[in-house]
């Protein structure tokens, strides 16, 4: 059974290739769009460059393609990228949906039109569970932006761990801030886990904040040994 994972570097993505391994799926490729759009609605944008040094901690080869970003046309950028796996032997698309349904839903109908399984092996997850699950299986995690009441420019860069958890259960019962970020709150990228075989090591970052949310540019990273 082969797969592909719609990428991003952020941790439902990665999560979701995990989930794929773990449940026998050979995963011969992983998949970036590569948006001009920053607000894109379809595609993670922030450090989407780090794509590449990702797919090489986890010995996977990387397809990008690029897409304008432009709102329902984006698919139409998409379905040519997954036409292109489906013609290198490919089955199924996996992605990191959780509660999306905007997304999910346009991706379950283009799988459908192309013929390819869609899989979101963490849909409708339990947030907290699913936060500590991302803790519990050691995979590195750190926010690389915020935009919502409660997390301000202090939480660009943060780890998330045991404490960062109880800190979002605090933000959850006072704002009503998703626990996994599902509604935009933060953006993430993953460092290091179990299906890395390297880590990657960030040698440069800048933080850039705008009244109210900000995000933090990687301008180098390198893979070290783990």
């Amino acid at each position: 059974m082969k797969a592909a994972v719609l990428f991003s570097g952020g941790k439902d993505s990665t999560l979701a290739a995990y989930k794929a391994m773990e449940d026998g799926w050979k995963v011969e490729y992983l998949l970036s769009m590569h948006s001009e759009n920053p607000h894109s609605y379809m595609f993670h944008v922030p450090n989407i460059h780090l794509t590449q040094l990702l797919s090489q901690a986890m010995e996977l080869p990387l397809i990008q393609a690029e897409t304008p970003g432009e709102k329902e046309k984006e698919l139409e950028d998409l379905k040519r990228a997954m036409l292109n796996l489906k013609n290198k032997g490919v089955e199924a698309i996996f992605t990191g949906a959780i509660h999306s349904e905007y997304q999910k839903s346009r991706i379950d109908g283009l799988c459908k039109e192309i013929g390819l399984e869609s899989i979101a092996p963490l849909w409708h997850r339990d947030p907290l569970e699913y936060m500590q699950e991302v803790v519990n299986l050691g995979f590195e995690v750190i926010i690389t932006s915020v935009s919502a009441e409660g997390l301000d420019e202090s939480w660009l860069g943060r780890v998330i761990d045991e404490d960062l958890l109880e800190e979002l259960k605090v933000l959850n019962e006072k704002y009503g801030l998703h626990m996994a970020f599902e509604g935009g709150e933060a953006e993430t990228l993953v460092l290091d886990g179990p299906i890395f075989k390297k880590r990657l090591n960030i040698l440069d970052s800048e933080k850039i904040w705008n009244r109210d949310s900000g995000h933090l540019v990687i301008k180098d990273a390198e893979l070290v040994d783990k």
